[in-house]
Protein backbone atom coordinates (compact mmCIF):
# COMPACT_ATOMS: atom_id res chain seq x y z
CA UNK A 1 0.00 0.00 0.00
CA UNK A 2 2.90 2.41 0.02
CA UNK A 3 2.69 3.41 -3.49
CA UNK A 4 -1.01 3.78 -2.88
CA UNK A 5 -1.10 6.15 -0.43
CA UNK A 6 2.12 8.68 0.21
CA UNK A 7 1.44 9.20 3.93
CA UNK A 8 -1.42 9.28 6.34
CA UNK A 9 -2.18 13.52 5.51
CA UNK A 10 -2.28 12.68 1.81
CA UNK A 11 -5.01 9.75 2.16
CA UNK A 12 -6.95 11.71 4.82
CA UNK A 13 -6.88 15.12 2.88
CA UNK A 14 -8.57 13.33 -0.08
CA UNK A 15 -10.78 11.12 1.42
CA UNK A 16 -12.34 14.07 3.40
CA UNK A 17 -12.88 15.80 0.24
CA UNK A 18 -14.50 12.91 -1.05
CA UNK A 19 -17.01 13.54 1.70
CA UNK A 20 -18.25 15.76 -0.83
CA UNK A 21 -18.52 13.04 -3.60
CA UNK A 22 -21.15 11.68 -1.22
CA UNK A 23 -23.00 14.97 -1.25
CA UNK A 24 -23.37 14.64 -4.88
CA UNK A 25 -24.30 11.10 -5.08
CA UNK A 26 -26.78 10.98 -2.72
CA UNK A 27 -27.90 14.17 -4.43
CA UNK A 28 -28.38 12.64 -8.15
CA UNK A 29 -29.85 9.54 -6.47
CA UNK A 30 -32.80 10.63 -3.81
CA UNK A 31 -35.59 11.38 -5.58
CA UNK A 32 -34.97 7.65 -6.42
CA UNK A 33 -36.07 6.70 -3.30
CA UNK A 34 -38.45 9.46 -2.68
CA UNK A 35 -40.56 8.17 -5.34
CA UNK A 36 -40.94 5.02 -3.03
CA UNK A 37 -42.86 7.21 -0.55
CA UNK A 38 -46.45 7.40 -0.97
CA UNK A 39 -46.51 10.54 1.36
CA UNK A 40 -44.34 12.13 -1.64
CA UNK A 41 -47.28 12.26 -3.90
CA UNK A 42 -49.85 13.81 -1.57
CA UNK A 43 -47.37 16.16 -0.02
CA UNK A 44 -46.64 17.71 -3.62
CA UNK A 45 -50.12 16.97 -4.61
CA UNK A 46 -49.53 14.47 -7.20
CA UNK A 47 -51.20 10.96 -8.58
CA UNK A 48 -49.40 8.14 -7.25
CA UNK A 49 -48.74 5.31 -9.60
CA UNK A 50 -51.15 3.37 -10.84
CA UNK A 51 -54.02 6.00 -10.33
CA UNK A 52 -55.30 8.70 -13.08
CA UNK A 53 -53.36 11.11 -13.51
CA UNK A 54 -50.05 9.56 -13.12
CA UNK A 55 -48.98 10.03 -16.59
CA UNK A 56 -48.59 13.77 -15.77
CA UNK A 57 -46.41 13.54 -12.51
CA UNK A 58 -44.69 10.78 -14.62
CA UNK A 59 -43.66 14.48 -16.51
CA UNK A 60 -43.42 16.19 -13.29
CA UNK A 61 -40.44 13.57 -12.36
CA UNK A 62 -38.65 13.88 -15.27
CA UNK A 63 -38.57 17.63 -14.63
CA UNK A 64 -37.09 17.42 -10.92
CA UNK A 65 -34.40 15.05 -12.91
CA UNK A 66 -34.42 17.66 -15.53
CA UNK A 67 -34.04 21.00 -13.92
CA UNK A 68 -31.23 18.99 -11.35
CA UNK A 69 -29.30 18.18 -14.19
CA UNK A 70 -29.76 21.24 -15.73
CA UNK A 71 -28.46 23.18 -12.74
CA UNK A 72 -25.85 21.09 -12.34
CA UNK A 73 -24.48 21.67 -16.31
CA UNK A 74 -24.66 25.60 -15.32
CA UNK A 75 -22.63 24.74 -11.83
CA UNK A 76 -20.00 22.89 -14.20
CA UNK A 77 -19.49 25.56 -16.27
CA UNK A 78 -18.80 28.11 -13.56
CA UNK A 79 -16.41 25.81 -11.96
CA UNK A 80 -14.68 26.26 -15.29
CA UNK A 81 -13.64 29.89 -14.77
CA UNK A 82 -14.31 30.08 -10.81
CA UNK A 83 -11.96 27.17 -10.43
CA UNK A 84 -8.97 29.26 -12.05
CA UNK A 85 -9.98 32.64 -10.55
CA UNK A 86 -10.85 31.54 -7.02
CA UNK A 87 -8.96 28.48 -6.73
CA UNK A 88 -10.06 24.22 -6.44
CA UNK A 89 -10.37 25.16 -2.45
CA UNK A 90 -12.75 28.15 -2.50
CA UNK A 91 -14.77 26.25 -5.14
CA UNK A 92 -15.35 23.07 -2.92
CA UNK A 93 -16.20 25.59 -0.69
CA UNK A 94 -18.97 27.66 -2.28
CA UNK A 95 -20.63 24.09 -3.83
CA UNK A 96 -21.27 22.98 -0.72
CA UNK A 97 -22.87 26.15 0.67
CA UNK A 98 -25.08 25.82 -2.26
CA UNK A 99 -25.44 22.28 -1.86
CA UNK A 100 -26.54 23.25 1.83
CA UNK A 101 -29.39 25.57 0.52
CA UNK A 102 -30.87 23.27 -2.15
CA UNK A 103 -30.89 20.03 0.30
CA UNK A 104 -32.57 22.54 2.85
CA UNK A 105 -34.94 24.25 -0.14
CA UNK A 106 -35.97 20.39 -1.23
CA UNK A 107 -36.61 19.01 1.97
CA UNK A 108 -39.27 22.24 2.46
CA UNK A 109 -41.14 22.44 -0.11
CA UNK A 110 -44.57 23.07 0.08
CA UNK A 111 -45.71 22.81 -3.84
CA UNK A 112 -44.39 21.59 -7.03
CA UNK A 113 -42.93 25.15 -8.16
CA UNK A 114 -40.83 25.27 -5.41
CA UNK A 115 -39.42 21.59 -5.70
CA UNK A 116 -38.00 22.48 -8.65
CA UNK A 117 -36.43 25.72 -8.14
CA UNK A 118 -35.08 23.95 -5.13
CA UNK A 119 -34.50 20.79 -7.29
CA UNK A 120 -31.59 23.84 -10.38
CA UNK A 121 -30.04 25.11 -6.78
CA UNK A 122 -29.17 21.64 -5.35
CA UNK A 123 -27.70 20.53 -8.51
CA UNK A 124 -25.93 23.43 -9.75
CA UNK A 125 -24.27 22.96 -6.09
CA UNK A 126 -24.19 19.18 -7.23
CA UNK A 127 -22.39 20.63 -10.88
CA UNK A 128 -19.94 22.70 -8.98
CA UNK A 129 -18.54 20.01 -6.80
CA UNK A 130 -18.71 16.98 -8.83
CA UNK A 131 -16.21 18.51 -11.30
CA UNK A 132 -14.02 20.03 -8.84
CA UNK A 133 -13.22 16.99 -6.32
CA UNK A 134 -11.73 14.82 -9.21
CA UNK A 135 -9.53 17.55 -10.23
CA UNK A 136 -8.25 18.18 -6.60
CA UNK A 137 -8.09 14.65 -5.82
CA UNK A 138 -5.69 14.24 -8.95
CA UNK A 139 -3.81 17.44 -8.66
CA UNK A 140 -2.63 16.48 -4.41
CA UNK A 141 -1.45 12.84 -5.68
CA UNK A 142 1.56 11.53 -6.31
CA UNK A 143 2.23 9.77 -10.19
CA UNK A 144 1.92 6.50 -8.54
CA UNK A 145 -0.86 7.02 -6.21
CA UNK A 146 -3.20 9.42 -8.29
CA UNK A 147 -5.34 6.46 -9.50
CA UNK A 148 -5.73 5.25 -6.16
CA UNK A 149 -6.17 8.82 -4.52
CA UNK A 150 -8.41 9.77 -7.89
CA UNK A 151 -10.90 7.32 -7.13
CA UNK A 152 -11.80 7.54 -4.16
CA UNK A 153 -13.94 10.61 -5.78
CA UNK A 154 -15.73 7.18 -7.35
CA UNK A 155 -15.50 4.91 -3.50
CA UNK A 156 -17.33 7.93 -1.89
CA UNK A 157 -20.26 8.42 -4.66
CA UNK A 158 -20.91 4.89 -3.75
CA UNK A 159 -21.41 5.74 -0.48
CA UNK A 160 -23.71 8.47 -0.88
CA UNK A 161 -25.96 6.18 -3.29
CA UNK A 162 -25.92 3.70 -0.55
CA UNK A 163 -26.92 6.16 2.31
CA UNK A 164 -29.80 7.51 -0.02
CA UNK A 165 -31.15 3.79 -0.59
CA UNK A 166 -30.90 2.82 2.92
CA UNK A 167 -32.16 5.88 4.45
CA UNK A 168 -35.23 5.76 1.52
CA UNK A 169 -36.09 2.20 2.76
CA UNK A 170 -35.74 3.28 6.87
CA UNK A 171 -37.79 6.39 6.32
CA UNK A 172 -40.67 4.29 4.27
CA UNK A 173 -41.65 2.75 7.66
CA UNK A 174 -42.51 5.82 9.01
CA UNK A 175 -46.53 6.98 9.47
CA UNK A 176 -48.19 7.00 6.41
CA UNK A 177 -49.69 10.67 7.64
CA UNK A 178 -46.63 11.91 8.37
CA UNK A 179 -44.35 13.95 5.65
CA UNK A 180 -40.83 12.97 7.53
CA UNK A 181 -40.60 9.86 5.01
CA UNK A 182 -39.62 12.24 1.98
CA UNK A 183 -38.81 15.42 3.49
CA UNK A 184 -36.12 13.91 6.20
CA UNK A 185 -34.16 12.18 3.15
CA UNK A 186 -34.34 15.38 0.82
CA UNK A 187 -32.82 17.73 4.09
CA UNK A 188 -30.03 14.61 4.64
CA UNK A 189 -28.29 16.05 1.50
CA UNK A 190 -27.16 19.24 3.45
CA UNK A 191 -25.21 16.59 6.14
CA UNK A 192 -21.89 15.65 4.34
CA UNK A 193 -21.76 19.16 2.86
CA UNK A 194 -22.12 21.08 6.15
CA UNK A 195 -19.17 18.57 7.20
CA UNK A 196 -17.22 19.26 4.30
CA UNK A 197 -17.62 23.15 4.68
CA UNK A 198 -16.59 23.43 8.20
CA UNK A 199 -13.65 21.57 7.93
CA UNK A 200 -12.47 23.28 4.57
CA UNK A 201 -10.62 25.85 6.39
CA UNK A 202 -8.07 23.07 7.83
CA UNK A 203 -7.10 21.90 4.05
CA UNK A 204 -4.64 23.90 1.65
CA UNK A 205 -4.93 24.94 -1.96
CA UNK A 206 -4.06 22.66 -5.05
CA UNK A 207 -0.08 23.13 -5.17
CA UNK A 208 -0.48 23.20 -8.63
CA UNK A 209 -3.09 26.27 -8.56
CA UNK A 210 -0.33 27.84 -6.39
CA UNK A 211 2.37 27.22 -8.49
CA UNK A 212 -0.30 28.80 -11.10
CA UNK A 213 -0.87 31.92 -9.36
CA UNK A 214 2.84 32.58 -9.02
CA UNK A 215 2.97 31.63 -5.24
CA UNK A 216 6.00 28.64 -5.67
CA UNK A 217 6.94 29.19 -1.82
CA UNK A 218 3.72 27.67 -0.76
CA UNK A 219 3.67 24.96 -3.43
CA UNK A 220 6.43 23.46 -2.58
CA UNK A 221 5.60 22.99 1.19
CA UNK A 222 2.25 22.20 0.71
CA UNK A 223 3.57 19.29 -1.95
CA UNK A 224 6.23 18.25 0.40
CA UNK A 225 3.30 17.91 3.09
CA UNK A 226 1.38 15.74 0.97
CA UNK A 227 3.99 13.53 -0.89
CA UNK A 228 6.83 12.95 2.17
CA UNK A 229 7.35 9.11 3.05
CA UNK A 230 8.98 7.40 5.35
CA UNK A 231 10.87 6.37 2.57
CA UNK A 232 12.10 9.72 1.87
CA UNK A 233 11.94 11.98 5.17
CA UNK A 234 13.12 14.95 3.02
CA UNK A 235 11.08 15.42 0.23
CA UNK A 236 13.03 14.56 -2.72
CA UNK A 237 10.53 12.89 -4.60
CA UNK A 238 8.42 16.20 -3.75
CA UNK A 239 11.53 18.37 -5.24
CA UNK A 240 11.42 16.32 -8.28
CA UNK A 241 7.74 16.59 -8.61
CA UNK A 242 8.13 20.44 -8.42
CA UNK A 243 10.82 20.55 -10.75
CA UNK A 244 8.66 19.07 -13.76
CA UNK A 245 5.53 21.05 -13.23
CA UNK A 246 7.30 24.29 -13.08
CA UNK A 247 8.65 23.43 -16.34
CA UNK A 248 5.93 22.33 -17.92
CA UNK A 249 3.65 25.24 -16.21
CA UNK A 250 6.30 28.11 -18.42
CA UNK A 251 6.44 25.44 -21.74
CA UNK A 252 2.00 25.99 -20.87
CA UNK A 253 2.42 29.43 -20.89
CA UNK A 254 4.34 30.09 -23.58
CA UNK A 255 2.23 27.92 -25.69
CA UNK A 256 -0.92 29.67 -24.52
CA UNK A 257 0.19 32.90 -25.20
CA UNK A 258 0.04 32.28 -28.57
CA UNK A 259 -3.18 30.30 -28.94
CA UNK A 260 -5.28 32.64 -26.74
CA UNK A 261 -7.25 32.42 -23.75
CA UNK A 262 -9.24 29.70 -25.35
CA UNK A 263 -7.01 26.86 -26.01
CA UNK A 264 -9.21 24.55 -24.75
CA UNK A 265 -10.42 24.85 -28.21
CA UNK A 266 -8.00 26.37 -30.79
CA UNK A 267 -5.13 23.97 -29.42
CA UNK A 268 -5.93 20.25 -32.04
CA UNK A 269 -4.34 17.91 -28.32
CA UNK A 270 -6.95 19.80 -26.14
CA UNK A 271 -9.69 19.48 -28.43
CA UNK A 272 -9.38 16.18 -28.72
CA UNK A 273 -9.45 15.82 -24.98
CA UNK A 274 -12.78 17.60 -24.84
CA UNK A 275 -14.01 15.51 -27.13
CA UNK A 276 -13.00 12.81 -25.64
CA UNK A 277 -13.96 13.60 -22.20
CA UNK A 278 -17.31 14.73 -22.90
CA UNK A 279 -18.00 11.93 -25.48
CA UNK A 280 -17.10 9.37 -22.56
CA UNK A 281 -19.08 10.95 -20.04
CA UNK A 282 -22.33 11.74 -21.92
CA UNK A 283 -22.04 8.31 -23.44
CA UNK A 284 -21.38 6.20 -20.17
CA UNK A 285 -24.99 7.89 -18.94
CA UNK A 286 -26.36 5.21 -22.01
CA UNK A 287 -25.26 2.43 -20.12
CA UNK A 288 -28.45 3.13 -18.25
CA UNK A 289 -27.13 3.61 -14.91
CA UNK A 290 -28.96 6.34 -13.43
CA UNK A 291 -32.53 4.92 -14.82
CA UNK A 292 -31.61 1.93 -12.85
CA UNK A 293 -30.80 3.87 -9.52
CA UNK A 294 -33.40 6.83 -9.88
CA UNK A 295 -36.51 4.15 -11.70
CA UNK A 296 -35.66 0.95 -10.27
CA UNK A 297 -38.45 0.76 -7.96
CA UNK A 298 -40.54 1.51 -11.21
CA UNK A 299 -38.54 -1.15 -12.87
CA UNK A 300 -39.55 -3.56 -9.88
CA UNK A 301 -42.65 -2.52 -9.56
CA UNK A 302 -43.26 -3.21 -13.19
CA UNK A 303 -42.38 -7.08 -12.65
CA UNK A 304 -44.61 -7.42 -9.65
CA UNK A 305 -42.78 -6.39 -6.32
CA UNK A 306 -44.55 -4.15 -3.89
CA UNK A 307 -44.80 -2.44 -0.73
CA UNK A 308 -40.93 -2.42 0.64
CA UNK A 309 -39.68 -4.85 -1.56
CA UNK A 310 -38.86 -2.48 -4.19
CA UNK A 311 -36.67 -0.24 -1.63
CA UNK A 312 -35.14 -2.79 -0.47
CA UNK A 313 -33.59 -4.27 -3.83
CA UNK A 314 -32.75 -1.00 -4.95
CA UNK A 315 -30.73 -0.81 -1.38
CA UNK A 316 -28.92 -3.37 -1.98
CA UNK A 317 -28.43 -3.07 -5.92
CA UNK A 318 -26.28 0.33 -4.72
CA UNK A 319 -24.68 -0.85 -1.99
CA UNK A 320 -23.08 -3.47 -4.24
CA UNK A 321 -21.22 -0.44 -6.11
CA UNK A 322 -18.98 0.46 -2.74
CA UNK A 323 -16.87 -2.65 -2.84
CA UNK A 324 -16.77 -2.83 -6.55
CA UNK A 325 -15.31 0.67 -6.31
CA UNK A 326 -13.05 0.32 -3.69
CA UNK A 327 -11.89 -2.71 -6.17
CA UNK A 328 -11.29 -0.16 -9.16
CA UNK A 329 -9.02 2.13 -6.76
CA UNK A 330 -6.69 -0.69 -5.69
CA UNK A 331 -6.50 -2.27 -9.07
CA UNK A 332 -7.06 0.25 -11.61
CA UNK A 333 -3.13 1.51 -11.96
CA UNK A 334 -2.33 -1.85 -12.65
CA UNK A 335 -4.86 -2.87 -14.80
CA UNK A 336 -5.14 0.84 -16.70
CA UNK A 337 -7.90 3.14 -17.61
CA UNK A 338 -8.28 2.20 -21.05
CA UNK A 339 -8.63 -1.98 -19.95
CA UNK A 340 -11.63 -0.90 -17.10
CA UNK A 341 -13.20 1.06 -19.64
CA UNK A 342 -13.47 -1.74 -22.49
CA UNK A 343 -14.49 -4.27 -19.97
CA UNK A 344 -16.72 -2.27 -18.34
CA UNK A 345 -18.76 -0.76 -21.38
CA UNK A 346 -18.55 -4.67 -23.04
CA UNK A 347 -20.48 -5.96 -19.78
CA UNK A 348 -23.21 -3.33 -19.67
CA UNK A 349 -24.22 -3.62 -22.74
CA UNK A 350 -24.20 -7.34 -22.58
CA UNK A 351 -26.26 -7.31 -19.77
CA UNK A 352 -28.61 -4.63 -21.28
CA UNK A 353 -28.99 -7.40 -23.99
CA UNK A 354 -29.78 -9.96 -21.87
CA UNK A 355 -32.37 -8.01 -19.68
CA UNK A 356 -33.76 -6.42 -22.75
CA UNK A 357 -34.91 -10.15 -23.73
CA UNK A 358 -36.09 -10.96 -20.27
CA UNK A 359 -38.34 -8.22 -20.02
CA UNK A 360 -39.41 -8.20 -23.46
CA UNK A 361 -40.37 -12.07 -23.28
CA UNK A 362 -41.67 -12.48 -18.99
CA UNK A 363 -42.70 -8.99 -18.29
CA UNK A 364 -46.70 -9.15 -17.77
CA UNK A 365 -46.45 -12.97 -17.76
CA UNK A 366 -46.25 -13.86 -14.47
CA UNK A 367 -43.45 -15.85 -14.70
CA UNK A 368 -41.07 -16.08 -11.94
CA UNK A 369 -38.09 -17.76 -13.13
CA UNK A 370 -37.82 -15.48 -16.37
CA UNK A 371 -38.94 -12.38 -14.28
CA UNK A 372 -36.34 -13.44 -11.28
CA UNK A 373 -33.47 -13.91 -13.83
CA UNK A 374 -34.41 -10.59 -14.89
CA UNK A 375 -33.37 -8.94 -11.32
CA UNK A 376 -30.27 -11.14 -11.52
CA UNK A 377 -28.99 -9.29 -14.68
CA UNK A 378 -29.92 -5.89 -13.46
CA UNK A 379 -27.71 -6.47 -10.62
CA UNK A 380 -25.44 -8.14 -12.70
CA UNK A 381 -25.22 -4.95 -14.31
CA UNK A 382 -23.92 -2.73 -11.72
CA UNK A 383 -20.91 -4.93 -10.94
CA UNK A 384 -19.67 -4.26 -14.11
CA UNK A 385 -20.87 -0.79 -13.84
CA UNK A 386 -19.38 0.16 -10.67
CA UNK A 387 -16.09 -2.24 -11.08
CA UNK A 388 -14.78 -0.74 -14.38
CA UNK A 389 -16.75 2.86 -15.29
CA UNK A 390 -17.63 4.49 -12.13
CA UNK A 391 -14.86 5.42 -10.87
CA UNK A 392 -12.37 5.25 -13.67
CA UNK A 393 -14.46 7.65 -15.58
CA UNK A 394 -14.09 10.72 -13.19
CA UNK A 395 -10.22 9.96 -12.61
CA UNK A 396 -9.61 9.70 -16.61
CA UNK A 397 -11.44 13.29 -17.18
CA UNK A 398 -9.52 15.02 -14.28
CA UNK A 399 -6.33 13.79 -15.33
CA UNK A 400 -6.18 13.95 -18.92
CA UNK A 401 -5.80 17.83 -19.09
CA UNK A 402 -3.14 20.38 -18.21
CA UNK A 403 -3.11 22.16 -15.57
CA UNK A 404 -3.91 25.77 -16.80
CA UNK A 405 -6.88 24.38 -18.50
CA UNK A 406 -7.94 21.07 -15.93
CA UNK A 407 -10.76 23.08 -14.80
CA UNK A 408 -12.23 24.28 -18.01
CA UNK A 409 -11.81 20.83 -19.52
CA UNK A 410 -13.17 18.51 -16.93
CA UNK A 411 -16.17 20.74 -16.56
CA UNK A 412 -16.83 20.34 -20.45
CA UNK A 413 -16.49 16.18 -19.39
CA UNK A 414 -18.88 16.77 -16.17
CA UNK A 415 -21.06 18.77 -18.80
CA UNK A 416 -21.47 15.77 -21.18
CA UNK A 417 -22.27 13.62 -17.60
CA UNK A 418 -25.63 15.62 -17.31
CA UNK A 419 -25.99 16.39 -20.94
CA UNK A 420 -26.51 12.80 -20.92
CA UNK A 421 -28.66 12.12 -17.57
CA UNK A 422 -30.70 14.84 -18.63
CA UNK A 423 -31.24 12.87 -21.89
CA UNK A 424 -32.01 9.37 -19.64
CA UNK A 425 -33.85 10.63 -17.18
CA UNK A 426 -36.01 12.82 -18.77
CA UNK A 427 -37.01 10.54 -21.10
CA UNK A 428 -36.97 7.40 -18.48
CA UNK A 429 -40.54 7.37 -16.40
CA UNK A 430 -42.16 8.56 -19.63
CA UNK A 431 -40.65 5.79 -21.41
CA UNK A 432 -41.09 3.56 -18.80
CA UNK A 433 -44.93 4.02 -18.55
CA UNK A 434 -45.14 4.16 -22.42
CA UNK A 435 -42.72 1.53 -24.23
CA UNK A 436 -41.42 -0.75 -21.12
CA UNK A 437 -38.91 -2.81 -21.83
CA UNK A 438 -38.41 -1.15 -25.67
CA UNK A 439 -36.05 1.71 -23.64
CA UNK A 440 -33.43 -0.72 -23.10
CA UNK A 441 -32.99 -0.70 -27.25
CA UNK A 442 -32.25 2.52 -26.31
CA UNK A 443 -29.35 2.40 -24.26
CA UNK A 444 -27.42 -0.83 -26.05
CA UNK A 445 -26.68 1.03 -29.12
CA UNK A 446 -24.97 4.17 -27.62
CA UNK A 447 -23.36 1.95 -25.60
CA UNK A 448 -21.81 -0.46 -27.99
CA UNK A 449 -20.77 3.20 -30.16
CA UNK A 450 -18.83 4.49 -27.11
CA UNK A 451 -16.92 0.74 -26.79
CA UNK A 452 -15.92 0.85 -30.37
CA UNK A 453 -14.69 4.93 -29.35
CA UNK A 454 -12.84 4.17 -26.78
CA UNK A 455 -11.17 0.80 -28.12
CA UNK A 456 -9.87 3.19 -31.60
CA UNK A 457 -9.02 6.66 -29.67
CA UNK A 458 -8.88 6.91 -25.69
CA UNK A 459 -4.66 6.11 -25.11
CA UNK A 460 -4.06 5.04 -21.57
CA UNK A 461 -2.55 7.21 -19.04
CA UNK A 462 -1.38 5.02 -16.12
CA UNK A 463 1.92 5.21 -14.46
CA UNK A 464 2.12 8.56 -15.71
CA UNK A 465 2.51 11.93 -13.70
CA UNK A 466 0.01 14.77 -14.91
CA UNK A 467 2.51 16.58 -16.48
CA UNK A 468 4.13 13.14 -18.36
CA UNK A 469 0.20 12.65 -19.67
CA UNK A 470 0.71 15.64 -21.87
CA UNK A 471 2.81 13.49 -23.84
CA UNK A 472 0.52 10.59 -25.13
CA UNK A 473 -1.92 13.34 -26.63
CA UNK A 474 0.92 14.82 -28.65
CA UNK A 475 1.83 17.61 -26.66
CA UNK A 476 5.27 18.87 -25.97
CA UNK A 477 6.73 17.31 -22.86
CA UNK A 478 9.08 20.54 -20.49
CA UNK A 479 11.28 17.27 -19.08
CA UNK A 480 9.99 13.96 -18.17
CA UNK A 481 9.56 13.28 -14.58
CA UNK A 482 11.94 9.90 -14.17
CA UNK A 483 14.52 13.16 -16.03
CA UNK A 484 14.15 15.52 -13.04
CA UNK A 485 17.17 14.11 -10.40
CA UNK A 486 18.45 17.61 -8.94
CA UNK A 487 21.23 18.31 -6.54
CA UNK A 488 18.67 18.91 -3.29
CA UNK A 489 21.30 22.14 -2.33
CA UNK A 490 20.85 23.56 -5.45
CA UNK A 491 16.92 23.05 -5.14
CA UNK A 492 17.29 25.03 -1.80
CA UNK A 493 18.78 27.78 -3.10
CA UNK A 494 16.67 28.07 -5.68
CA UNK A 495 13.64 27.93 -4.20
CA UNK A 496 14.81 30.28 -1.06
CA UNK A 497 15.49 33.28 -4.52
CA UNK A 498 11.71 33.07 -5.13
CA UNK A 499 11.84 30.78 -8.82
CA UNK A 500 10.14 32.86 -10.99
CA UNK A 501 11.13 31.21 -14.46
CA UNK A 502 12.26 27.48 -15.77
CA UNK A 503 15.20 29.18 -16.61
CA UNK A 504 16.26 29.62 -13.34
CA UNK A 505 15.89 26.22 -12.40
CA UNK A 506 17.60 24.62 -15.89
CA UNK A 507 21.26 25.52 -14.74
CA UNK A 508 20.62 23.88 -11.35
CA UNK A 509 19.83 20.33 -12.80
Amino acid sequence: MGKLIPNRFNLLVVLFVAIGSTSCSYGLSVLGGTIGQPTFYTGLKMAPPGTPGYSKTASLLSAYNGVNSGGAIIGAGFTAWFANYAGRLRSIQLGTLISIIGAALSGGSVNVAMFIVARTIAGFGIGMLITIIPIYQTEVATPSSRGFMGCMHGVMFAVGYSLSAWIGLGTYFAPSTSSFGWRFPLTFQAAPSLLLLFGSPWLSDSPRWLLQQDRPEEAIQVLKRLHTTKEDPQGREAEREFLQMQKQLELDRSIKASMGNFDIFTSPSNRKRALLAFGMMFGNMFTGILVVTNYGIILYTSIGLSGYLPLLLSAVFVSITLPCNIWTALYVEKIGRRTLLLVGLAGCTMTNICECALLATYLGTGNKAGLNAAIFFIFFFVIFWASCLDATQYLYVAEIFPTHVRSQGTAIGLAGLFCGTLVVLVAGPIALDNIGWKFYLVLIIPTTVEFICVYLWFPETKNRSLEDIAEVFGDKLAIHYKETELDTKSFDDVTEKRIENVEDLEQHV
